[in-house]
């Protein structure tokens, strides 16, 4: 019966995204036209919600570490970190944004440059420079992690300290097991993150197809056209297939450890070879500049304008990153079994972002330099096409052929660690939660991700891409709300039994008492001695 419901989810999920492909081949122009009018609506209409939402998960997670629950283990209490902190934040990296930093990471404030946030100063000057950079770091900073680690972190609790399987319907099972009208829909809940995920990783690998054939333009002069993308994507599939055959522990991660050195050897010769101290000034401002304006972008809306540089923008972005989330959810809740509640928390929503920021910093500070100093032409070269904007800038340094090459390998692991790690998760989600999915399953999910990418770039390029996203983000909102009531619930009730366990005793010494402090061992002690219900649902659970 548990084979059978497995292999439904997945045969629903793969016809879903088989029937996507087929109409947006058949009908490019219509199928683009179709995504732009919703991305246009539903960013109108919903806009203010996204916002909020991601706000608000921002909030939580941060009260939540530093509650009395930041204590308890993704796992047994007396368990350890699976991988070492290094590993941890490299697979972070890649599994979350790496590609799409790459792509943006220059581009972005340039084009922010060209055209400031809301209108609010004057384009291409020293003041739209420095709020380029406020905002670009406000983009990928803090609250783009935040639905990555909602989503991560209760799935990690369920599967490891529950020991249930990593899916988004065994979250729920306590809901949906007391409505029965209910339960009979829950195969629904995977397939539908099945497909947002789908959406969500198809964004992410298009922006590396389209900036990696904007590199070889640049580089070589190849033609930025369907057949490099079908030629980059099918190098793409090939060195996936290697990684997925050496499995997690060897393959992604050793990519994904290659990459974070690449990452830090690029950004370190730009800013030695760059205007060095311009580049550390422009980080420190932007840095006071983000955490100064901090609630006030978090929550910036355009009720009395017709701006809409929030709906291509910020909400894009937070649209993105919850369409993404299951998958990013699911993998960086893989990795991070072992950990406290607070070291998952500030881990991932520091050293992710903390990396963005130094990443954008030397980047986009440096380019916006060279534009301000010399106007060196960045600006409508990135107007022009964004693809090739990092390419352009390049040409302006030292050995500017190795810096491209590198680049392209950076943006091209890049995409091979987040088409692995998409297919490993989006099969065991498939696959009834199981660790390690058949292999079919992610050939078949490796397949299909770049069918519905290239359908998305050729129907409607990067706007396709964008509106793939905010689509299916809309109705998973909702399902993340319905998962941190339940993790509040259960949280609650594990805390209650960890607590009284203290009090299984050792002589006169509570067993573990050394890890809590004399407030938390005198409420222990309360539910020890408290009668009635709680006491009888916790000794149960004791004898279980």
């Amino acid at each position: 019966m548990a084979n059978s419901g497995r292999q439904r989810v997945f045969t629903i999920s793969a016809s879903i995204i088989i029937a996507l492909v087929a109409v947006g081949a058949a009908f490019p122009s219509q199928f683009g036209a179709v995504a732009d009018a919703a991305l246009k609506t539903i960013g109108r209409y919903f806009g203010w919600f996204y916002l909020f939402s991601v706000f608000g998960f921002v909030l939580f997670l941060v009260c939540l570490a530093l509650s009395k629950y930041g204590k308890i283990r993704l796992g047994p209490q007396d368990s350890t970190p699976s991988y070492s902190f290094f590993s941890w934040v490299a697979m972070l990296l890649a599994a979350g944004f790496g590609v799409g930093l790459v792509f943006y990471g220059m581009a972005e404030p340039m084009t922010h440059y060209l055209r400031p946030p809301f209108g609010d100063v004057e384009p291409e000057s020293v003041a739209s420079a420095r709020y380029a950079i406020q905002y670009s770091f406000f983009n990928w900073g803090i609250h783009q992690w935040a639905a990555f680690s909602i989503v991560g972190l209760i799935i990690a609790y369920f599967q490891f300290r529950k020991g249930q399987a990593g899916l988004v319907s065994s979250v729920l099972s306590s809901v949906t097991a007391k409505r029965p009208k209910l339960r009979k829909w829950t195969p629904a809940l995977d397939i539908f993150a099945v497909v947002a995920t789908i959406m969500g990783v198809a964004t992410s690998i298009g922006l590396a197809v389209l900036q990696i054939n904007g590199g070889l333009k640049a580089v070589f002069g190849v033609e930025e056209n369907a057949f490099w993308k079908f030629a980059i994507m099918g190098a793409m599939f090939v060195c996936y297939m290697a990684s997925a055959w050496g499995g997690l522990d060897k393959g992604i991660k050793r990519l994904s450890n290659i990459n974070l050195v690449l990452c830090f050897a690029l950004m370190l010769y730009v800013l030695i070879a760059g205007p060095t101290l311009a580049i550390l000034k422009t980080i420190t401002l932007g840095i006071g500049d983000y955490l100064q304006n901090f609630i006030v972008m978090s929550l910036r809306t355009s009720p009395y304008d017709n701006s809409t540089w929030a709906n291509e923008w910020t909400i894009f972005y937070w649209a993105w990153v919850i369409a993404w989330s299951p998958f990013v959810g699911t993998f960086v809740a893989r990795i991070s079994r072992g950990r406290t509640i607070k070291e998952y928390v500030f881990g991932v929503l520091i050293m992710p972002p903390l990396l963005a920021t130094l990443w954008i910093g030397v980047f986009g500070g440096a380019a916006l330099n060279m534009e301000l100093t010399g106007d060196v032409g960045l600006a409508a070269a990135t107007d022009q096409n964004i693809t090739s904007a990092l390419f352009k800038m390049f040409e302006l340094m030292p050995f500017t052929e190795a810096l491209s090459l590198v680049a392209l390998l950076l943006i091209f692991i890049f995409l091979v660690t987040s088409a692995d790690s998409a297919t490993y998760i989006v099969a065991q989600m498939t696959d009834g939660g199981s660790i390690n999915p058949p292999l079919y399953k992610r050939i078949a999910w490796g397949l299909l991700i770049a069918a519905i990418c290239l359908t998305l770039l050729i129907a409607g390029g990067l706007k396709g891409l964008q509106s793939a996203s905010v689509l299916s983000a809309l109705p998973f909102t909702f399902i993340i709300y319905g998962m941190i009531f339940v993790l509040i619930k259960e949280l609650r009730s594990d805390r209650k039994a960890m607590l009284t366990a203290l009090y299984r005793r050792h002589g006169d010494t509570p067993v573990g008492a050394d890890v809590f402090e004399a407030d938390e061992l005198a409420e222990a002690d309360r539910y020890r001695r408290a009668p009635g219900v709680v006491n009888r649902r916790i000794n149960t659970r004791e004898g279980s």
